[in-house]
């Protein structure tokens, strides 16, 4: 019996297969503590959501405006029968149902001027800003034909005026519209429509806009975070943005004119122009004002860097980068009569996974090439010294130094590159493959390591 255990010690400390086996072990033992740093990782990217949600709430959301719109109600006379019971017979009569249009104008100017900074909370930051928003335009001669209204039963004495928005928290102003020659306050009204709403009091002297365009004109002042869009409502709308960020998304429905389009580090100019003929709905609604919000366009200011991105990015390589560091140790312990054990390739192993410890917690108070830098410095400055002390050969310490120095580089370069990373990291795999694959040509892996 004590034969046979020597032979099974013997083999578990001479066998290239048991190396092999007890590596592949420790790898997998070292996805434990590896899933642990990326759930940190997650969560730490999670209370980020948060505390940005909390100061984009408390200075003002997400802002997208849709207006000015006429509202205008109409009545549409149905048929009643009344059974009276003196004759036993049904009289007629006619009953007015109130009915409700809606109308954009022909034309809309808007000039936003967008003052933005950065808000922080702690270690945490959001773009938000206040934005000086000018519209004016024109309404033209409003078309009734398609419902075959008459005349004499549009209200245009009940008429309104009104805007939506998102964003009813924000605003720092009183909102009037100059309509013609008349000054219009608006008030928030409750509804239950997609977005808040801001309506004026009865219109004066609305019909004449049958006959000559009315123009229009009003400011808005609103905090907001993140983005500034509006709905293009009118037959031909031009929206002018100028803001102090350097750093501009355009997204939405339509994007700026490339020609009117400025970005530099002290801020951008966009120019957008949309037709009716650009968009899927026309110039009015009856009844009933749809969701138009999947039209509208703007811009979205971006904080420059996500570094918890970039960090969880960086993690999805661990076991890439554990698996390597461990594979050139089982290669120097193979090549060589050094003997390496488990122990010691745990606490490599443990050193390798603490990078990721080491780059979320600086990252959170540095910027993401900082926290790289000094996590990647530490870990291999550790490994390598601790390496001197267990190969005791400047020859091999010189070579895990190297590996794990490109190995860091690598990773880093691959995660600057979002474009082009699936390239760079099927070409750069490849090349780690063929030099594993060349270095362990000589190898003998059919016998017993000779005893250390």
């Amino acid at each position: 019996m004590t034969t046979q255990k020597r032979k099974i010690g013997n083999w578990f400390k001479n066998s290239i297969s048991a190396k092999m086996l007890t590596v592949g072990f420790l790898i997998l033992i070292l996805l434990i503590p590896l899933s642990f740093v990326k759930d940190l990782i997650r969560e730490r990217g999670y209370r980020q959501t948060q505390v940005i949600d909390e100061i984009n709430t408390k200075w003002g959301n997400q802002v997208v405006l849709n207006g000015p719109i006429l509202k205008i109600p109409y009545n549409v006379f149905v048929e009643e029968k009344l059974f009276d019971e003196k004759t036993k017979t049904f009289l007629k009569s006619q009953k007015a149902v109130r009915h409700v249009a809606y109308f954009f104008p022909q034309e809309l100017d808007i000039d936003a001027s967008v003052q933005t900074q950065p808000l922080k909370r702690g270690i945490y930051e959001s773009a938000v800003y206040t934005a000086d928003t000018h519209l004016n335009g024109t309404f033209d001669s409003l078309d009734f034909s398609e419902k075959e209204i008459a005349k004499e039963n549009i209200l245009w004495n009940k008429a309104t005026v009104l805007f939506k928005t998102s964003n009813l928290k924000g605003i720092r102003n009183t909102v009037k519209i100059q309509l013609g020659e008349k000054e219009y306050a608006l008030k928030p009204k409750f509804d239950n429509s997609y977005m808040n709403t801001l309506e004026s009091s009865f219109l004066e002297n609305l019909e004449a806009v049958q006959k000559n365009p009315l123009a229009f004109a009003s400011n808005f002042k609103i905090n907001g975070s993140q983005t500034l869009q509006f709905i293009p409502i009118g037959k031909e709308t031009q929206v002018f943005m100028k803001s102090n960020w350097h750093s501009p998304s355009f997204n939405g429905n339509f994007l700026p004119d490339i020609e009117d389009k400025k970005i530099s580090d002290n801020g951008f100019e966009a120019k957008w122009k949309v037709l009716e003929t650009n968009r899927r709905f026309g110039q009015y609604f009856f009844d009933s004002l749809p969701d138009l919000s999947d039209f509208s366009f703007g811009t979205e200011f971006l904080v420059p860097i996500d570094d918890y991105q970039k960090t969880e990015r960086t993690s999805k390589y661990g076991l890439m980068i554990i698996g390597l560091t461990l594979l050139v140790f089982l290669l120097i312990q193979i090549s060589s009569k050094i003997a390496i054990h488990p122990f010691q390739y745990l606490m490599i192993g443990l050193a390798l996974v603490m990078f990721y410890t080491l780059l979320i917690s600086i990252s959170e108070h540095q910027n993401y090439l900082f926290a790289y830098l000094v996590s990647g410095v530490s870990v291999v400055s550790l490994i390598t010294i601790y390496s001197r002390s267990i190969l005791k050969n400047a020859k091999f310490t010189l070579l895990v130094l190297g590996s794990m120095f490109s190995l860091y580089t690598f990773i880093f370069v691959i995660i600057q590159l979002e474009d082009y990373a699936l390239l760079v990291g099927s070409i750069g795999l490849f090349i780690i493959l063929s030099i594993i694959m060349f270095t362990s040509r000589k190898i003998d892996w059919s016998g017993s390591q000779p005893p250390a």
